[in-house]
């Protein structure tokens, strides 16, 4: 599994020499360290606990060069290790594989969340080091930008013509908020490019204005084809996303709550799905997690139907789930 990230391995932030190759170098994630390194690495997992850097333009390369049509980047939420990442991702990987071979390209975008005991705690530093990550996963918008432009230009290269797509999951849509907007104030002149067929935002642990225009998420709308918010009002765990804001004086509904606070008032390429009639069927603890397996391990539920659907055709269809309630279609 291909993956990247900005969490510091013990063999220290300096890549040696030669780093662009299929060997690279040992990577081992440095669980306590959950400050956001301003490098990034670019990085393959070859089995639980062991992993290779390989290096950006071996990496390119790699997923340039596989059998999948399409790209799918995955931010995960807070509290997450990198291990639990690379387990949710195999899931919605397997899912994928199963619904049509060849499809979809998963690649996770680890961020350093922290591995201190207590929710609360957890929640408040993983905020900040979500805001942090910004600047570098920014680097790596920039980058392959770069590289695609500059593979356009030789004169006997082929493009990369592989669809890209963006699923951020709980406090990982902050993550993109704030790399969005960071990547549009400090290196783009004219706002961000279209980068991303398909957006998918899942209990979003941001304010629910966020996608308006004049906030940070509006980037989010002006990068995407397709924007689409699954929310659900029973989400325990942005329950306590709202106690923890709470404990440090801010008060907003979370966007996956509520969805869009205004229908009206974000861009025409906004989709908002009602997801309470399966989210604590698929998640039966908290209810946050029901975007991959549904009622059965392996078997797809009908949020991950529906976003497949969506990544398929290029369109958002949220008529055809009877199960969803929905404000745009």
């Amino acid at each position: 599994m291909l993956f990247i990230t900005n969490r510091f391995p013990k063999e220290g932030p300096s890549s040696t020499e030669g780093i662009n190759n299929s060997n690279g170098r040992d990577f081992n994630f440095d669980l306590d360290e959950n400050a956001a390194s301003n490098s990034v690495f670019f990085c393959r997992r070859q089995k639980k606990g062991s992993y290779r850097e390989i290096g950006s333009e071996a990496f390119l390369g790699e997923m340039k060069a596989s059998k999948y049509r399409q790209l799918l980047i995955y931010i995960h939420g807070f509290s997450n290790l990198p291990e639990s990442v690379f387990r949710d991702a195999a899931e919605f990987q397997r899912l994928c594989n199963k619904e049509r071979p060849n499809e979809v390209l998963v690649i996770p975008l680890v961020w350093p969340c922290d591995n201190d005991k207590g929710v609360v705690k957890d929640y408040w530093d993983d905020q900040k080091s979500a805001d942090m990550s910004a600047f570098s996963f920014a680097r790596v918008l920039q980058k392959f930008i770069d590289w695609r432009n500059n593979d356009a230009l030789e004169e006997d290269a082929q493009p990369c013509l592989k669809r890209i797509n963006m699923l951020a999951h709980s406090m990982g849509n902050r993550v993109l908020r704030q790399t969005l907007a960071a990547w549009a104030r400090y290196d783009l002149a004219d706002g961000v490019p279209l980068l991303f067929r398909n957006t998918f935002l899942i209990a979003a642990d941001v304010v629910n204005e966020t996608l308006e225009t004049g906030n940070d998420g509006e980037h989010i709308c002006y990068a995407s084809r397709n924007v689409t918010v699954y929310y659900a009002s029973d989400d325990l765990a942005l329950r306590a996303s709202k106690v923890s804001n709470l404990k440090n004086k801010i008060a907003s509904r979370r966007l996956g709550h509520t969805g869009p606070e205004d229908m009206n008032k974000v861009p025409r390429n906004v989709y908002a799905v009602d997801c309470d009639d399966v989210n604590t069927t698929y998640d039966k603890l908290k209810g946050h997690s029901y975007f991959r397996s549904g009622t059965r391990k392996g078997q797809p539920g009908k949020v991950f139907s529906h976003l497949f659907e969506s990544l398929l055709s290029g369109r958002v269809k949220t008529s055809q789930i009877k199960e969803f309630k929905h404000s745009r279609i």
